[in-house]
């Protein structure tokens, strides 16, 4: 059941929620709702400060009994760090890191005094994170290890930051929502029909291409991975026109291999168990439309995700098999679990012969890039510095850590095939997430492209402060933040 968000001008000493969360900078005076506590309890959070049982360390949550002159039934102090360091990324985090806390036990009515420590942009973020936060991934336990309130009041908010950071927290709570589904309640079939109830109920275009479109429009690549499922494969296109019909197409690409068991090179059943979370680029391009068209932003987006599983069934594709790709290209298959850029190949062309000016493609693409990047930062490549700068810039924004990998030309040569044009695989183990962008880029055209492989970021296998294991909703934001950068471009 949704959050019930409300916004509110109150005195936070006098709301009478279950939880006050009231937040400190380490090393800094108190001001604002701290203050005000403070003043009103004697000095009961300087003598905590003094005492060092509260710092303002980052993620540092402490809970009170509220002291005589706060109404609320219980007091946290959640610590917010080193205002030096602070970001939109941060306030998403620590908000996050504060409902969690909260969260451990059910309280219904929380409050958030937190206005006045952020500025307009990181409320936004904060209210995102303050709605995530509290959600688990154990959607089928009977008792729950965190239990999100059922209203959440922010006060000092105006009705701009409420809105947007109920949008934003409501996208990411989708992205999250699908990556964590079972495999069995998540394929192919079922994802499109819930992005066609999404975009139905935005009012936007939405085309699902079957099995027979797919084959009828020459997608052998993503058809070949498909093979081996019982479960047929789709591709969805969803068209939101918010600059109107004239203005150029950002496409929004996703690779949504709903489950990946390896195909017939099969992963052991450590590397199996948590790939229900390789659809989570199109999970992530679905949230973000969904964003963008709710908050009305001026831009045209083309989402596209490329759905399959990837299963070793009678008719799986086999090593050594050569693919028709629907660009013309040919591709032998070195290794059947590099699955996920064959699935893009096709989606990518369809980007090109559907309007798509610039692409940015998500995908849990690698291991490769988590050896590099490790776990918490998603690895950037590009055909194109400009646009890869312009995408740097949205997750800089957005707080959301990208860090950019090498396309030099000499990449080209661990690629190409010897019986086709290309292989599925580089040479070795070496430079795997670069060598797999190189594949991809044979599939843009002369199209500004980006690459972002969130193999790491996208899923967590362990509970972080701010975050429950499982799904992280991890790009939403910053996909959005192009989106408006690129409506500012275009004006």
């Amino acid at each position: 059941m949704p959050i019930q968000l409300l916004a509110a001008a109150t005195d936070p000493l006098i709301v009478t929620d279950d939880v006050l969360s009231v937040p400190l900078f380490a090393e800094e005076p108190l001001s604002g709702a701290a203050a005000a506590l403070d003043r009103a309890s004697g000095g009961l959070i300087t003598k905590l400060r003094e005492s060092r049982e509260v710092t303002g360390k980052l993620f540092e949550s402490t809970l009170l009994f509220a002291p005589q002159g706060a109404a609320a039934r219980l007091v946290q102090l959640a610590g917010l760090g080193e205002r030096a360091k602070w970001d939109a990324g941060r306030a998403y985090r620590a908000a996050a890191a504060a409902a969690k806390a909260i969260a451990a036990k059910p309280r219904a009515n929380v409050a958030f005094a937190w206005s006045d420590a952020l500025t307009p942009e990181q409320r936004a973020a904060a209210i995102a994170g303050a709605l995530n936060g509290g959600a688990g991934q154990d959607l089928y336990r009977a008792e729950k290890k965190l239990n999100p309130c059922e209203r959440l009041t922010w006060l000092g908010s105006v009705p701009t930051d409420l809105t947007e950071g109920q949008i934003l927290g409501e996208s990411i709570a989708l992205t999250r929502r699908l990556v964590n589904e079972p495999p069995q309640d998540i394929y192919p079939e079922s994802f499109a029909k819930q992005a066609a109830e999404l975009a139905a109920g935005l009012n936007l275009s939405c085309e699902i291409w079957d099995e027979t479109r797919l084959e009828r429009e020459r997608c052998g690549a993503l058809l070949a991975v498909a093979k081996g499922s019982s479960r047929p494969p789709r591709l969805v296109m969803i068209r939101y026109a918010g600059a109107g019909p004239n203005q150029p197409y950002l496409a929004l690409v996703g690779k949504g291999v709903t489950f990946d068991s390896g195909g017939l090179s099969l992963k052991t059943p450590e590397g199996m168990l948590t790939m229900k979370c390789d659809m989570a680029g199109a999970a992530t391009v679905l949230g973000a439309v969904s964003a963008i068209a709710r908050l009305k932003l001026p831009v045209n987006i083309l989402m596209l995700a490329g759905l399959v599983e990837n299963m070793p069934g009678p008719a799986a594709y086999k090593l050594g098999d050569v693919l028709h790709a629907r660009s013309g290209k040919t591709i032998e298959i070195h290794n059947t679990d590099a699955e996920g850029r064959l699935v893009l190949a096709d989606v990518l062309d369809v980007a090109l012969t559907h309007g798509a000016e610039r692409i940015v493609d998500l995908a849990t693409l690698t291991g490769a890039c988590v050896v590099a990047l490790g776990t918490d930062v998603a690895g950037a490549m590009s055909n194109n510095p400009v646009w890869q700068d312009a995408v740097l810039a949205a997750a800089g924004a957005a707080g959301e850590p990208v860090w950019p990998l090498p396309m030099f030309p000499e990449y080209d040569e661990l690629i190409q095939g010897n019986v086709a044009d290309i292989k599925n695989v580089g040479d070795g183990r070496w430079g795997g997430a670069i060598t797999a962008a190189k594949f991809l880029e044979q599939f843009v055209g002369e199209k500004p492209w980006v690459h972002l492989d969130i193999a790491g970021p996208a899923f967590a296998d362990k509970p972080k402060p701010w975050l429950d294991g499982g799904a992280s909703g991890i790009y939403v934001r910053t996909l959005v933040e192009l989106a408006r950068q690129t409506m500012n471009d275009e004006r």
